[in-house]
């Protein structure tokens, strides 16, 4: 058969049903066999938003999600969708184009180093330079972007490899499972955890990447030991749950690191370097357990002094059943940092203020959505509230970035958790400027005929930036833009546009928009005065 056919053949062997992409003259061979095969193809208005959107699928699915892109301009444009990706451990594959490598007429138009330009943003990346290795480079980029730690893949298809005739067959994904702790690892973990007097729970990034959410569910239950998490690691336990501390790394002073300096052991399961870490590494003040797939990556931030590398959930189950509840545990600290978390939380609900107060915000988006819904934010000072006020109930529900944390993922985000959770009610939340970045998919959402709301957080600026600049003392410089007018803008894609002129209007139209069918974008200015308090010195402050 054609090696375009036989490339489709081994996408489908991988699972592959939908592609995400914008397609150039290198791809066409490969378009007409995605064609031919009845595979569907998410055209988009920017490669961009396509990396985005195969990047999500493979977040929320642990399979690979998978984009096409052209040769030059379109494969330079996934680069900051594989580091999205690679960051943030999410699987995808990335299918580029190239000129003819045997035998070319157009010298170096378009041409660059798409290998080279990704080999460190991925796990892997290649140049097929046969038909005959398709097969295998298809197998190992998916097995690459699929193991632990999980991230970005590349392959690039030459036109004329594409048209070239070859009789191999695809091969079938083999059954792997992941290697389990041993017996004298979790001997120790269990010692350690025990003869502490106040353990607490950290759960992380990984964590959130595989089926760990029952065993962590059970072992809270069981062992009674209080939990936080890290930005990405929100919603494995039930975030309304009795025992939950809190989302670490927002600040120093924060309720959750008083809980965390009360500590004399944590437990710290699915720990990513990417993220910024929680300080919980004190010299002869406690000791750090690490659960994980593989052992630390030391820094001088992160130094464990136990280790269980293997399977995540395998290992949280039999130390479970090792440890239990101690009548010696004293948790009488972390009660009260627990209180005054609540007390905060709760504190800005039912505020009225006009632009709205970013705590009402974050409510009324939790008062609407389901527990299954899924919520994908930008990136912006929206999200610092969202990580510490938004109470996930279920793993995967809160979209967040702290790897990359690029501007201009949201939407994408959000048009791929849509197409994976089709019954699902999905809410992007993008600041003005994250917006703008890709905005063109509105067009993208509303030709998918997908019922999806956008709430755009607008304060006509760089907002994040910009408050870090005013907590530096400097003068504002450099932050302000402007916008268009938004309702219009939504109107002019075949949305629909809402501005509401209050907060209890804003509850009321983001309940309704996400009732009712189609795209709809909702105007909504905010007020960041509040940001130092709440976010910074403020949370110490007041307890």
């Amino acid at each position: 058969m054609k090696a375009s056919d036989l490339f489709v053949k081994a996408l489908e062997a991988e699972g592959v049903r939908v592609v995400y992409g914008l397609p150039g003259e290198e791809n066409l061979d490969l378009l007409e066999s995605m064609r031919a095969a009845g595979m569907r193809l998410v055209v988009t208005r920017h490669e961009q938003a396509a990396g985005f959107m195969a990047a999500t699928q493979g977040r929320l699915t642990g399979r690979a999600g998978v984009c096409l892109a052209t040769l030059g301009p379109g494969a330079t444009n996934l680069v900051t969708a594989a580091a999205y990706a690679q960051l943030g451990a999410m699987p995808m594959v990335m299918l580029t184009g190239q000129k003819p490598i045997k035998v070319s007429k157009q010298g170096h138009f378009q041409i660059v180093d798409v290998v080279g330009m990704m080999r460190p943003l991925t796990k892997s990346t290649r140049t097929l330079v046969s038909a005959e290795h398709v097969p295998s480079a298809v197998r190992e980029a998916f097995r690459r972007a699929e193991e632990e730690r999980p991230g970005a893949t590349h392959l690039e298809l030459p036109e004329d490899i594409a048209r070239e005739s070859t009789d191999a067959v695809p091969l079938a994904p083999g059954v792997a499972r992941r290697p389990v702790a041993d017996e004298a690892s979790i001997a120790q973990a269990v010692e350690t955890i025990a003869a502490a007097r106040r353990p607490l729970l950290m759960i992380g990034a990984g964590a959130n990447r595989k089926l760990t959410s029952e065993m962590l569910r059970v072992f809270v239950d069981r062992v009674g030991m209080p939990f936080f998490s890290t930005q990405m690691g929100k919603g494995v336990v039930d975030e309304t749950h009795p025992l939950w501390m809190g989302t670490a790394a927002l600040s120093d002073g924060d309720f959750v690191h008083r809980a965390i300096e009360a500590s004399d052991c944590i437990v710290n399961v699915g720990h990513d370097v990417i993220e910024k870490p929680p300080f919980v590494m004190r010299d002869g003040r406690r000791t750090v357990v690490h659960l994980n797939f593989s052992s630390a990556e030391v820094d001088p931030v992160y130094f464990p002094q136990v280790q269980v590398t293997g399977d995540i959930a395998n290992a949280v189950w039999r130390i479970a059943e090792g440890v239990g509840p101690r009548s010696h545990w004293d948790f009488t600290p972390f009660e009260r940092a627990r209180a005054g978390l609540d007390a905060q939380l709760a504190s800005g609900a039912t505020d009225d203020r006009f632009p709205i107060y970013p705590a009402r915000l974050v409510a009324e988006v939790r008062r609407a959505m389901p527990d299954d819904g899924v919520v994908c934010l930008d990136n912006g000072m929206y999200k610092l509230w969202f990580a510490r006020y938004y109470r996930s109930r279920r793993p995967n529900t809160l979209l967040l970035d702290n790897a990359l944390a690029t501007m201009g993922a949201g939407l994408p985000s959000a048009i791929a958790a849509k197409l994976v959770y089709p019954r699902r009610k999905v809410l992007a939340v993008c600041g003005d400027g994250g917006f703008m970045m890709n905005s063109q998919e509105l067009e993208t959402a509303v030709r998918l005929k997908l019922d999806l709301t956008v709430v755009v957080v607008r304060d006509d600026g760089y907002g994040m930036i910009r408050w870090k600049q005013g907590e530096m003392g400097l003068p504002d410089f450099g932050m302000a833009l402007g916008n268009p007018d938004f309702v219009r803008y939504a109107e002019a894609y075949g949305a629909r546009g809402h501005r509401p002129a209050s907060a209890t209007e804003f509850g009321a139209t983001l309940a309704r928009c996400l009732e009712s069918g189609g795209v709809h974008v909702i105007d909504l200015p905010i007020d960041y005065s509040d940001n130092a308090r709440a976010l910074g010195a403020g949370a110490e402050a007041e307890s």
